[in-house]
């Protein structure tokens, strides 16, 4: 006689399979119930203006402001005019590269240092030169034009 087809492990397995698939359908159901006993409004959190956590809304009506519409300004508030440097400015010749031709001054009141090129200049500078100047705004920064030696 010849061996039946369905062995021991064959129906420990099919029992195994049996019984996920049960314990599946279990938990879908009991997740299904959960479902529905939480609804949006028992998952709704409040924050105060103090940052406190609750589950009441806050009551609108409480510590209401009143604001009139003429207090309400729409725009750019105007800038506040900078009072106006003296366009000429000291300083001293920190380096200059006459080979190259630039180089920089420190300003005298500020210690700010400025870019200065050969073509800005009306006569020969070198090092420890003090110097009188104008700025003007160049492609990386401001820059030391008209420069005059005192």
């Amino acid at each position: 006689m010849g061996k039946s087809q369905e062995t021991y492990n064959k129906k420990e397995k099919e029992k195994k399979k049996l019984k996920k698939r049960q314990e599946k359908e279990a938990r879908k159901l009991a997740r299904k119930e959960e479902e529905k006993d939480s609804s949006l409004d028992s998952m709704m959190a409040y924050v105060d203006e103090f940052g406190n956590i609750s589950d009441t809304p806050p009551d609108p009506t409480k510590k209401k402001k009143v604001i009139k519409a003429e207090n309400i300004v729409i725009g750019v508030p105007a800038r506040e005019a900078e009072p106006e440097m003296d366009p000429i400015r000291k300083g001293v010749v920190e380096f200059f590269n006459t080979e190259k031709g630039f180089g920089f001054i420190k300003d005298n009141e500020n210690e700010e240092k400025y870019f200065v090129h050969v073509s800005s200049l009306s006569e020969e500078i070198t090092e420890n030169d003090k110097v009188q100047y104008e700025l003007e705004q160049g492609m990386k920064g401001l820059n030391a034009v008209r420069v005059v030696k005192l």
